[in-house]
């Protein structure tokens, strides 16, 4: 599967725009760390295309995303990008193996955390951002009280990374589409 193919799944089934920035910047996340760990980038920013294209249209949260993999199988979905999708949630009961996996988990909620905290900013731009930064917000339970700061942090645990450096690295890899993501450049 490549890009363009998983494009148009997602505009298949995504409608809104948030969903679809938070999908953009997962992939933004993936890809860097695909380039990081000297793995198939194009993989791996699929895996971070599609872990929620079916959010809008699941007939219910439980079923988010095993609803979304059998319409991936039925699509020719490579395997491991279906893997990575039904592990990067705790519900599914699907433990993750390989890195790919660990990394979805590791930079789902981050992204969009990440993405949350530059928008309340003044000048909406990731460029001064720092750390320090994005852990004062997690603290705020009333903040984007939908992200899960747990999965943040057990997922820099899951790949060995400390806390800062992989929030360090989330908002590297976020700049290059800032714009896209409705942020400052």
């Amino acid at each position: 599967m490549n890009r363009d193919q998983a494009l148009d799944i997602l505009g298949e089934y995504v409608k809104g725009d948030m969903l679809m920035k938070h999908l953009l910047a997962v992939e933004a996340a993936m890809k860097a760390y695909a380039l990081k760990y000297g793995e198939d980038e194009q993989t791996w920013g699929i895996s971070g295309l599609l872990h929620d294209f079916d959010w809008e249209v699941c007939p219910t949260p439980e079923d988010h995303p095993a609803y979304g993999a059998n319409i991936l199988r039925e699509r020719g979905c490579p395997e491991a990008i279906v893997r990575a999708v039904l592990s990067h949630g705790d519900h599914t009961g699907m433990e993750r193996e390989t890195l790919m996996e660990k990394t979805l988990y590791a930079v789902d909620e981050l992204s969009g955390f990440i993405r949350a905290v530059t928008l309340v900013r003044p000048g909406r731009s990731l460029d001064d951002l720092q750390p320090r930064s994005v852990k004062k917000k997690m603290k705020d339970k009333a903040f984007a009280r939908n992200i899960n700061r747990d999965d943040i942090v057990q997922g820099a645990q899951s790949l060995g990374i400390d806390l800062d450096q992989h929030i360090a690295f989330v908002i590297e890899a976020l700049k290059p589409v800032a714009t896209e993501l409705g942020l400052q450049p």
